[in-house]
């Protein structure tokens, strides 16, 4: 049986995977978004994410994140699940 101290405590190790929100769609988010959803992507990646995205357009997969400089294929593995390219809805 796990006492309180021990629930607490693997409460604490599970907080930053908790913390993650999800799914983000790379296409449409802001740097503020895609750092909180995917796991070793920091604001500085998270912008290049952006900027990257405005020059040269739209992510067609989720592999093409490697192409960011500073995003390796280790991180898209990593965040594969949660990286979602779908298109900007139309104005």
């Amino acid at each position: 049986m796990i006492n309180w101290i021990g629930k607490l405590a693997l409460g604490v190790l599970l907080l930053p995977v908790l913390a993650l929100a999800g799914p983000v769609n790379v296409n449409t988010a802001d740097a503020e978004a895609i750092s909180e959803s995917l796991q070793g992507v920091g604001l500085s990646k998270a912008r290049a994410i952006v900027e990257y995205r405005q020059k040269h357009g739209p992510f067609s997969t989720p592999d093409d994140l490697s192409l960011v400089k500073g995003i390796g294929a280790r991180t898209v593995e990593l965040n594969r699940g949660n990286i979602l390219v779908a298109p900007a809805a139309k104005k």
